[in-house]
């Protein structure tokens, strides 16, 4: 099950072919999905999260909640709206592909990828191309 929360003034659009498409990700990956909470905030919710569950005195695009066991995927993703649309400035790409990046990006967390090094962030960047190429949007 994937559930999508707010804390700000977003609506995600297209939730079912969403939902699905982070589905056939994980089956792909050899994992089944259990509950994903994806919770759309703002960077100020984002940043007391940051601040006290991290020790990260520092904005951020996304904090993710691991509570997977083995390959049965569950957790919480939460998703500051205002770090994706100016991450996207930034990038050079639209505010929706920027999005469905950090929320494809959770769930590789989740399926056990790892980006702390160059050669994992690559493998991580390489993962999210590859099922972004996937969606397929109306």
């Amino acid at each position: 099950m994937i559930n999508f929360n707010y804390e700000t003034n977003f609506n995600l659009g297209n939730k079912e072919v969403i939902s699905n498409w982070i589905i056939e990700t994980i089956s792909s990956e050899g994992c089944k999905l259990e509950e994903i909470n994806y919770v759309f905030c703002d960077d100020d919710y984002l940043h007391k999260l940051n601040v006290e569950f991290l020790n990260h005195d520092t904005l951020t695009d996304i904090i993710s909640f691991d509570y997977s066991i083995g390959k049965i995927i569950q957790g919480d993703i939460f998703i500051s709206i205002e770090r994706v649309s100016d991450n996207a400035k930034d990038y050079g790409v639209s505010f929706d592909e920027e999005l469905q990046r950090v929320i494809i990006h959770g769930v590789l967390h989740y399926c056990g990828y790892k980006d702390k090094t160059d050669s994992e962030a690559k493998v991580m960047r390489d993962k999210e191309n590859h099922y972004l190429s996937l969606l397929e949007l109306n």
